[in-house]
């Protein structure tokens, strides 16, 4: 269920102006170079979860603040991310479970969306999470080269 807090609150980081999270189409984005690089600087990197806000699919202007998967950084100085949800998910979409961490204060499992494809600035982030172990983020990274060709 979605919290009323989540949907009303219009100064939650990415959620208006240039610094806005969007939906990237992963097929267009151009040349992709996922890597895992987190470091405790206070900065977004690739292998951090980060949370920010994320436009409901419909794009009607509702969303919700959540965790997302940074997984590279682009020229421009954007992210690309994919979002998590602790809802499981076995439909016809391609989620990557990857366990629990500390980015879920209830200690439930994750799943990671690698078929939506998010678009982040740092202004857009707030940075109250963590970094993802190597391998957990290496199964998402193996999922994302095999769908998208991404290197």
């Amino acid at each position: 269920m979605i919290s009323v807090t989540a949907i009303a609150d219009e100064n939650a980081p990415g959620r208006h102006g240039p610094t806005a999270t969007v939906e990237a189409d992963p097929r267009k984005v151009g040349r992709v170079r996922t890597e895992y690089s987190p470091a405790h600087d206070g900065d977004p990197d690739p292998g951090e979860i980060v949370w920010t806000w994320v436009p409901f699919e419909e794009n009607d202007g509702r969303g919700k603040d959540r965790p997302v998967l940074v997984v590279a950084r682009e020229a421009a100085g954007t992210f690309l991310a994919v979002q998590l949800s602790s809802k499981r998910h076995d439909g016809d979409r391609e989620w990557v479970p990857i366990g629990n961490g500390p980015w879920d204060r209830s200690g439930r499992d994750s799943w990671v969306d690698v078929d939506r494809v998010l678009r982040l600035h740092e202004e857009g982030m707030r940075r109250e999470a963590c970094a993802l172990d190597r391998m957990r983020f290496n199964s998402v990274r193996h999922r994302l080269r095999e769908r998208y060709g991404w290197s």
